[in-house]
């Protein structure tokens, strides 16, 4: 199947709600144009030197989501236009893009990422971390971030129930806070649910999900 029907097929199974982040790392761009060219304006990248260099030469109404791990010495480079930071997962990484932000005169839209999955070797804070976070003098005053929801991943496993246990858990800490509204905090996006995953998420309460392989075919390796 074409890129084009790959698209059609995922937005006949998802809802209106869900926004769909095309996951384009390591693709060309001319498959990405292809996507484009069906709609689709909305990508996410993982690494910052490709996202820059896509910015560049892609038309310019894209959206443009950071999805990786972000290092705090390369926010620079994207601040001047990424449309969502998905995985801001320490205090320093939040500082660093207010900072950058504020050079660039933009508030930047930002995701915290949360650790849910019972694996070691993915980001995040967990929810105690999450609270002292947002009762920070620090986190009070940046004013050219915001907040606009949470992020996770599940543990990479066959195990549906597990997956959904711990997208539940996730979906029950953005309601509760999402009832805190100051104006760098501002809950309305919860993202979770990648290619293999996506429709248990958005079972749970997933209204972001990232799907590459499902749209562009398996992943190049570079």
């Amino acid at each position: 199947m074409s890129i084009k029907e790959n698209l059609q097929q995922i937005k006949s199974i998802i809802p209106e709600h869900v926004t769909l982040v095309a996951v384009s790392k390591t693709k060309p761009n001319e498959a990405i144009l292809e996507a484009y060219q069906a709609g689709q304006r909305v990508f996410g990248e993982n690494k910052v030197q490709e996202l820059t260099e896509k910015y560049e030469s892609l038309p310019k109404d894209i959206e443009w989501h950071m999805i990786g791990h972000l290092q705090s010495n390369k926010v620079k480079y994207i601040a001047p236009f990424v449309h969502l930071i998905h995985g801001i997962d320490s205090l320093k990484l939040l500082k660093e893009v207010h900072k950058r932000a504020e050079q660039n005169n933009r508030i930047i839209n930002c995701l915290l990422q949360m650790h849910i999955a019972e694996e070691d070797s993915k980001f995040g804070f967990d929810e105690n971390e999450i609270k002292e976070l947002l009762e920070s003098e620090d986190f009070k005053n940046l004013q050219n971030v915001k907040i606009v929801g949470l992020m996770g991943m599940a543990t990479y496993t066959d195990d549906e129930n597990q997956i959904s246990k711990e997208f539940k858990s996730l979906k029950n800490l953005f309601d509760q806070l999402k009832t805190l509204n100051t104006f760098n905090f501002q809950l309305s996006t919860l993202s979770m649910g990648m290619s293999g995953d996506y429709k248990l998420a958005i079972k749970e309460g997933s209204n972001m999900v990232r799907v590459g392989s499902a749209i562009f075919g398996e992943r190049n390796y570079l």
